[in-house]
């Protein structure tokens, strides 16, 4: 069962509860914008159902919220970050601000940022580059939870990757896609709403498929064995391979290129097996459109080159080909009007975190 809510609503409670923490009032909006976002495009795996992770992360000393990310090194096109275990959110956004700052003075910026936490929607960032009429690239590792091709250990993050660049007519072309077959979040909403897995998500502790999100959530959780597939699904027949070569390339430009954590090393167990921050490693680039082509150029051939795909012969049975993002733009066009659908656990978990933090909770 979903209920319904506003945007602003949402929006406002949630920024509520990162103020509660003595964030900036632009760092509380940051936080609150990236989930609600999410939420917004019909990725509820990553929206406001996150917001009692961030919240515990701070109790347990595993996010510092108040902990302002560092430039390391620094060149007139690139920059590291230490992120000092900050809030993701904050992070991407100053990492973002910088690789912007750079890519409109130089043409191209590029950031990496080590020392992390979970950065929200890796589209977000991709979205602030876009804005400023750049082609955006954001990437982030993540905590192990996928098993490489013809392995049964979690590895690898579901290291996502977004890009985002700019048209004239059509929307923007807006990619944001785990490089596994499903983000961890997928599996959660399948086990609350007590469906059962497609084959080809995950494995078990044998490396075997598994279609029951609850047992895999606990092998998961308990680090019995299996987990996510990477994208392709099982084995070399479907390319698998393929999805566990991106991740590796994710793990690379965000972990390796940063001095930071990789694979396992993310979300890692620390001294006597107690938690520490999870360094979590981004990567940034923006590119300057007018440092290899003429704008209008970029956008009209942009256009020519979707309109080209959703003109092209359709499947039997099949009305429409859509590209990278229309469909979350019509949600969010759909939720504007209507409202958020919000899990009824989710709505519950959100009027809990209210009481602990002594907030008004009213969403509709």
């Amino acid at each position: 069962m979903s209920i319904l809510v506003t945007e602003k609503k949402l929006r406002d409670f949630v920024e509520a509860v990162f103020l509660t923490y003595n964030l900036t009032k632009e760092e509380a909006f940051v936080c609150s914008d990236n989930l609600v976002m999410a939420d917004m495009r019909g990725v509820h795996s990553h929206g406001v159902a996150r917001l009692k992770r961030y919240v515990d992360s701070i109790a347990q000393g595993l996010i510092f919220p108040l902990k302002k990310p560092t430039v390391v090194l620094e060149t007139p096109n690139t920059a590291t970050i230490d992120g000092n275990a900050g809030l993701g959110q904050i992070v991407g956004y100053h990492s973002t601000k910088i690789a912007i700052e750079k890519a409109k003075k130089t043409g191209i910026g590029v950031v990496t940022v080590r020392n992390s936490n979970h950065y929200g929607i890796a589209g977000y960032y991709a979205n602030m580059m876009l804005q400023e009429k750049l082609l955006g690239i954001s990437m982030t590792n993540s905590a192990p939870l996928v098993v490489p091709t013809f392995g049964k250990e979690m590895m690898l993050g579901t290291n996502p990757i977004s890009l985002a660049a700019p048209t004239k007519r059509n929307r923007p072309f807006f990619l944001d896609m785990a490089t596994s077959v499903v983000p961890r979040g997928k599996l959660e909403v399948y086990n609350r709403e007590g469906k059962t897995m497609p084959d080809g998500w995950c494995v078990d502790e044998k490396g075997k498929a598994c279609s029951d999100p609850a047992k895999v959530l606990n092998n998961m959780s308990n680090r019995i064995g299996g987990g996510i597939l990477p994208l392709g699904g099982e084995g070399e027949l479907f390319s698998g391979y393929k999805g566990y070569g991106l991740a590796l390339i994710v793990d690379i430009l965000c972990g390796v290129l940063s001095g930071g954590a990789y694979s396992d090393l993310v979300y890692g167990e620390g001294k006597e097996g107690k938690g520490e921050p999870p360094n979590v490693g981004h990567f940034f680039m923006a590119l300057k459109i007018e440092n290899f082509v003429d704008f209008d150029t970029f956008t009209s051939k942009m256009d020519d080159l979707l309109d080209r795909i959703k003109k092209s012969a359709k499947a039997e049975g099949e009305n429409r080909i859509y590209i990278h993002g229309e469909k979350e733009y019509e949600k969010v066009e759909k939720y504007q009007k209507e409202g958020i659908p919000l899990q009824e656990k989710v709505y519950e978990t959100l009027q809990n975190i209210a009481k602990e933090r002594k907030l008004d909770f009213s969403l509709r």
